[in-house]
């Protein structure tokens, strides 16, 4: 568990809980450090939770735990779309503000979600870039984190659809692997894919976990040259591979600040200066007005941090010590 207690002024003069999807992700370690800054700055206490397997069971009991407590709002990174939304719906039925962040819940879960980007944007340039990077022509395949995270799946849906364009008749999505966000899976899941598809071009793996695991075993066969390597993936544990070619370019944002907006959203929820309506805005500190819109599917609102940033060995070094 990481606790932390803020003195300053009590705008947040109450306890925020940040759920994440499990322990151990680099990812949600930054995450953490983002929505703590904000909730602490204005005299909010912090509790943190990642359960130790990404599991919809774990993160269930955790919400329960939480709403015995009577923390005034749980944030959370969700495991499973639907499955939390019972525990969730009784803690706003508490009085617990709830939204989440990175990986949605739906909309009857939740008051708002806060997005790091535009989904579309996340999936389909994906696809642009490991066409690219193979000639636009031969196998790729996906290596996502759990088969129910809601990122996840509609980054895929969005990369499917982009499939569908003409220009990309050539490329054929033969498996999408799911590595739980597990170092070890991952590892052994591209491994799999190199053995099942010995004529693979592409891996692309829109969780960090996931391309770092694939950035390691294409390293350590010297693939690099031979097969392809795209996705979302953290400066710090990516910059050996992107300097060495093994992966030419990948995406991110910054955790930090999906943390901090999340932290930020939290406090307004509480305060009331927000309910999650669409064309409510408010001041999110260091990042500036920020504004609730409609999701692109119609259900439920979201706040939007920014689009996607493309890390290469133009700039890796700018980045690899900030996160």
């Amino acid at each position: 568990m990481f606790s932390v207690v803020g003195f300053a002024a009590a705008q947040a003069d109450g306890t925020y809980a940040l759920v994440v999807k499990s322990a151990g992700n680099p990812f949600m370690e930054r995450v953490r450090e983002g929505f703590a800054e904000a909730v602490e700055a204005q005299g909010g206490e912090v509790i943190y939770r990642a359960p130790a397997e990404p599991t919809v069971s774990a993160q269930i009991a955790i919400i329960e735990q939480l709403i015995t407590q009577r923390v005034n709002v749980i944030a959370i990174a969700a495991n499973d779309r639907d499955a939390l939304q019972p525990a969730l719906q009784r803690a706003m039925n508490r009085g617990i503000k709830v939204l989440s962040l990175d990986s949605a819940v739906n909309p009857q879960s939740r008051m708002v979600h806060v997005n790091q980007a535009d989904p579309e944007l996340i999936g389909r340039v994906q696809i642009q870039a490991i066409s690219e990077m193979i000639g636009g022509e031969g196998q790729i395949a996906i290596l996502s984190a759990t088969s129910q995270a809601t990122n996840q799946n509609l980054w895929i849906e969005y990369m499917k659809d982009e499939l569908k364009k003409p220009k990309y008749e050539d490329i054929e999505l033969v498996r999408v692997a799911y590595g739980d966000d597990l170092r070890d899976k991952s590892v052994a899941e591209t491994e799999a894919l190199l053995q099942t598809y010995p004529d693979l071009k592409g891996i692309i793996a829109p969780t960090t976990v996931g391309i770092a695991a694939a950035a390691r075993v294409l390293s350590t066969r010297n693939l690099g040259d031979e097969i392809a390597l795209t996705g979302l993936g953290l400066p710090s544990e990516m910059a050996e591979y992107i300097k060495s070619g093994v992966c030419e370019w990948m995406y991110l944002w910054n955790p930090i600040d999906l943390g901090y907006l999340g932290g930020e959203t939290a406090v307004a929820l509480d305060n009331e200066v927000i309910t999650g309506e669409v064309g409510e805005t408010f001041e999110a500190g260091r990042l500036g007005e920020r504004k609730v819109v409609e999701t692109l599917s119609g259900e439920g609102t979201e706040i939007m941090l920014g689009e996607p940033f493309k890390f290469d060995k133009s700039n890796i070094d700018e980045w690899k010590d900030v996160y």
